[in-house]
């Protein structure tokens, strides 16, 4: 059938039915515009032979990917259901792919981001869903993006693209994007959560996921009354937390970040949210959403009515309320943490800022940890040399003449705040003393909270591990530290 074609145009004609096989034939077709039509069913296996088509507007067929000559691609309009093949990936010469109004479904493939001659990229108004693949921050030729319409979440990538994307080109996606709102769905995380954690969702939070974008960043400004100083409750290095109580009833805590002064400080927020979507444990604190609008930055996380180590810590009545027992489960969870960031997650994750005011306690007095704002993600063949970041008294010395982030800084960090839990206050320089000398003699009385009474024999014995555990991560040699997670297995065998 026509096997001199070169074009061929039936765009906008409300055809039926599916493709004939005989246009396969055409071995000289160079154009095909088969878009906004009825097509239904998939392009015929003879299609393979037009290994000269440089543009193509019609379905998805896996056999895309044998048109290596491609450079336009052009499906819009139709109602193409399935997933965006894999081998779209190979079209290296493709530099403009246009794939709204449709119902594909699935995830973006990651495969797409290897496509670098690409320049505009359009993918409204589609069923596609989690998150956007990070590997678009590499796509450096990428000029335009628009995902809307779809129920993508998770954090914007780090390019040109993404960053100088309009609101409409990211609104509209359901679990994700609604303006520059994001909002993460608790009930998709319900069979992510760490394996053995049982402890329930807080079902009436569910109601936040279906909010419009706009709207829930109306109803936080208005809850704060546009981030007035009465409802802090909080202050850390990326920004300030603010208490919300929103029209559903529902009480979140919303951080609202410093202005980006350049591109270090977005880094420090896209790092705390990238950090959090992928921690699943039941001792970090949940992140309901973020938002980045002109005017504000902030993100939205669960609530924990009874604060930080460091307010508790602050107040006597409250200090008291943590006995002995309780005081060594904080302890425990917090390891129990950070040995997930470190070992469990790929690539491990280092907080980098663990301090009083970073572990909050929850109504049942078990730790999360919070603000992951100079979170980094170790890369096994990087150097891992970054900017000194974390809070004074609780940062690895060798910060300070290295400026080499490793797991072993958090272990420092961890070890300065296990002692603060059993004192009740930072130890202050005591802390150098005790990574520069043999301590397996220490006195018990020398690190325990005078506010209590001293702990019973059964209890002192885990109160003294627990010390002893924290000391060996104070060691001055990071080499010389334990992990957390041979920390995190001592604490669970004795308790």
């Amino acid at each position: 059938m026509f096997p001199n074609l070169t074009l061929l145009n039936l765009a906008r004609n409300n055809i039926t039915g599916s493709i004939p096989p005989g246009l396969g034939n055409s071995i000289q077709l160079h154009q095909l515009d088969l878009s906004s039509n009825r097509l239904v069913g998939k392009i015929p296996k003879e299609f393979g032979k037009l290994t000269s088509l440089e543009k193509f507007n019609g379905s998805i067929p896996d056999i895309l990917g044998n048109y290596l000559k491609l450079f336009y691609l052009n499906l819009i309009n139709n109602m193409f259901s399935q997933k965006i093949p894999i081998r779209i990936g190979k079209l290296f010469q493709l530099t403009e792919m246009d794939l709204s109004s449709n119902n594909l479904t699935g995830e973006i493939p990651l495969e797409i981001t290897n496509l670098q001659s690409l320049e505009n990229l359009n993918l409204p108004h589609n069923n596609l869903y989690r998150l956007i693949p990070k590997g678009f921050e590499n796509m450096h030729g990428l000029a335009f993006i628009d995902i809307s319409y779809n129920q993508l979440q998770g954090p914007i990538p780090m390019s040109s693209a993404f960053m100088n994307a309009s609101i409409e080109a990211l609104q509209g996606n359901k679990g994700a994007f609604t303006g520059l709102l994001i909002i993460f769905d608790p009930r998709k995380r319900r069979s992510q959560v760490e394996e053995g954690d049982t402890q329930p969702p807080n079902e009436d939070l569910l109601s936040i996921s279906i909010f419009d974008g706009r709207a829930m960043y109306n109803d936080i400004v208005k809850a704060t009354k546009d981030f007035d100083a009465t409802y802090c409750i909080g202050k850390g290095g990326y920004g300030t937390v603010y208490k919300a109580k929103l029209p559903s009833a529902n009480i979140v805590a919303v951080k609202k970040l410093h202005p980006f002064s350049d591109k270090a400080d977005r880094k420090g927020f896209l790092n705390e949210v990238r950090a959090l979507t992928e921690i699943r444990h039941r001792n970090t604190v949940k992140l309901f959403g973020f938002c980045s609008y002109a005017r504000h930055s902030f993100l939205v996380y669960e609530f924990l009515e009874r604060g930080s180590l460091a307010t508790i810590f602050s107040r006597d009545e409250e200090a008291k309320k943590l006995d002995w027992r309780i005081r060594v489960k904080i302890i425990k969870g917090t390891a129990s943490a950070l040995s997930y960031m470190h070992h469990d997650c790929t690539p491990p994750i280092v907080h980098r800022d663990i301090s009083n005011s970073n572990v909050l306690i929850d109504e049942e007095y078990k730790p999360r940890i919070s603000d992951f704002g100079a979170a980094k993600l170790l890369k096994l063949d990087s150097s891992n040399w970054s900017a000194l970041a974390g809070t004074y008294g609780y940062v690895a010395p060798e910060l300070a003449y290295t400026m080499k982030v490793t797991e072993k800084c958090d272990v420092y960090s961890f070890g300065v705040l296990a002692l603060e839990v059993i004192k009740g206050k930072h130890l202050g320089d005591f802390i150098t003393s005790l990574g520069m000398q043999n301590n397996q003699n220490i006195q018990l009385k020398d690190v325990l909270d005078q506010r209590l009474s001293p702990p019973s024999p059964e209890v002192e014995e885990v109160v003294m591990c627990s010390v002893k555990l924290a000391i060996a991560c104070l060691h001055e040699s990071p080499q010389s530290r334990p992990t957390m997670h041979i920390v995190s297995q001592l604490l669970s065998t004795r308790m």
